[in-house]
């Protein structure tokens, strides 16, 4: 089963599920995909982001979820591809780079942030905390903010 996020010429954006590539492919050709809300005809498939599993636990290691489905993806043949592991492994640089060359000013995180966009504090990289209200509130006074969902346990293992 193939599951795609659609939209048409008017924006509408649904999804879709068919059966295989060639199935989507052959629907779309024959123009047999409409989208629910203008009737459209002019289909296409939008990008879409990977589910990543980047909780992945040392060999081992019980993983707290273990009783639970499977339901990240790991199961299937292509979660160990190489460019599955190289991905994970930027990634995992990328956090590493983040944590070393920031300050962790946890729940302080929009305060301190306040404070280096007016200069009460010198300019420096921190990292954090923050409500979705707080970052629109930072964003409302023209504070920049980027969200970098890290999981708790790489938190640790990345330092």
């Amino acid at each position: 089963m193939k599951v795609y996020n659609l939209g048409c010429e008017q924006n509408h954006r649904f999804e879709g599920w068919f059966a295989s590539e060639e199935d989507f492919v052959s629907q779309s050709a024959g123009q047999q995909i409409v989208c629910p809300v203008c009737d459209s005809f002019k289909v296409g498939k939008l990008p879409s982001a990977p589910h990543l599993n980047l909780s992945a636990a040392k060999p081992g290691a019980a993983r707290p979820d273990a009783a639970r489905p499977d339901t990240t993806g790991a199961g299937n043949k292509h979660s160990h591809s190489p460019a599955a592991a190289q991905f994970k492994q930027r990634l995992q640089d990328m956090a590493r780079h983040v944590m070393e060359n920031t300050e962790d000013v946890g729940e302080g995180f929009a305060e301190e942030a306040r404070r280096i966009h007016y200069k009460e504090v010198p300019e420096h990289g921190i990292r954090g905390v923050a409500s979705p209200e707080q970052c629109e509130e930072l964003a409302e006074e023209g504070i920049e903010v980027f969200q970098l969902p890290l999981p708790v346990p790489h938190k640790q293992t990345l330092q």
